[in-house]
């Protein structure tokens, strides 16, 4: 499992399924020559973390399977860059949990070049999956910009799963507690790590956070990960201003949001280097959790700095800062 930055900005699609048996995304499905499209053709690659694409579309060209090596991906000819949204890129996909309990996917497709880069990606969430179901879904390429490379194949890039009952609630729907956590894409410079986290209070009433959000850091398996200490603020791993300030309450208004972070480096000195795909966090002691993926690169550092919950900034000048 690794993390992608994509050369492109990603586009994302959430696809919400109750997975009973082998069943199909209807709005993304498509067809071999479905609306035009070019012939599907199979591809003979092993699956990525329980993911597997089953069939390629290239309008334009002549696809064919590529040799052992390349891990989800077809080979074909050039095609025009510049290419209109629905212009038929698209791959046939299926998402097999082979787990114990229902989990939510997160997948990231890369829609390559000759030389094997992203020209373009697709981050598409599936989910709930049961366990021991399958899910059939077509992903599909979106427009190009003039002058980008020209496509030809498409991979399984990045895949990400995570309980479906501790999966981050999708845009637009809130959660039975009334407030949504999330994380950004995070930021790096110089070897330190800094990942933001988000608390929405999504609900119609209001929510009062006090304190740091509860962290469990988690393996590739969803096992816990130890000998890292998980330190309040980030004196002892840089000086980011607001990082270390105090904990306050923070009386969150519907559609107000809270932020916190989390920062590291990536330091690497002697000893085993430590990387943590998954974290579970609870917003409050008594939150229900949430699994996110920042995939912390924590070097032999040993060492995580969380910050305090405080006021999103650009909230700051309508409800003030909080009852110390």
């Amino acid at each position: 499992m690794r993390r992608t930055t994509p050369l492109l900005p990603a586009v994302a699609a959430v696809l919400l399924l109750t997975a009973c048996g082998a069943q199909r995304a209807g709005p993304h499905d498509g067809g071999a020559g479905a609306g035009g499209e070019a012939p599907r053709t199979a591809v003979p690659e092993p699956a990525v973390d329980g993911v597997r694409i089953t069939s390629v579309a290239l309008p334009s060209a002549s696809p064919s399977a590529t040799g052992a090596g390349t891990t989800g991906g077809v080979r074909a000819e050039p095609l025009p860059t510049g290419l209109p949204a629905g212009s038929g890129v698209s791959a046939d996909y299926e998402v097999v949990n082979s787990a114990a309990e229902a989990l939510t996917y997160t997948v990231l497709f890369d829609f390559t070049s000759g030389a094997g880069g992203a020209v373009s990606n697709q981050k598409v969430t599936v989910g709930p999956v049961g366990p021991g179901r399958t899910v059939r879904a077509t992903v599909r390429m979106e427009s190009l910009p003039p002058g980008a490379p020209s496509v030809k194949g498409v991979k399984v890039a990045e895949v990400t799963s995570v309980p479906a009952a501790e999966a981050p609630s999708a845009a637009g729907v809130c959660p039975p507690s009334g407030i949504r956590v999330t994380a950004d894409d995070g930021d790096a410079a110089m070897g330190l790590r800094v990942v933001g986290l988000i608390l929405e209070n999504c609900g119609d009433r209001d929510h009062t956070v006090k304190g740091y959000p509860r962290l469990t850091l988690l393996d590739e398996d969803h096992r816990p990960v130890d000998g890292v200490r998980i330190l309040h603020g980030g004196g002892d791993i840089a000086l980011v201003p607001g990082f270390d300030d105090p904990p306050r309450a923070v009386t969150l208004a519907p559609g107000e949001r809270a932020s916190s972070g989390l920062m590291w480096r990536n330091t690497t000195g002697s000893g085993t280097a430590v990387g943590v795909p998954y974290v579970r966090v609870r917003a409050t002691p008594d939150a229900a959790p949430v699994m996110i993926t920042p995939h912390l690169d924590l070097g032999t550092t040993g060492k995580l700095g969380v910050g305090a919950w405080r006021r999103a900034p650009e909230q700051r000048g309508t409800r003030g800062a909080g009852t110390p």
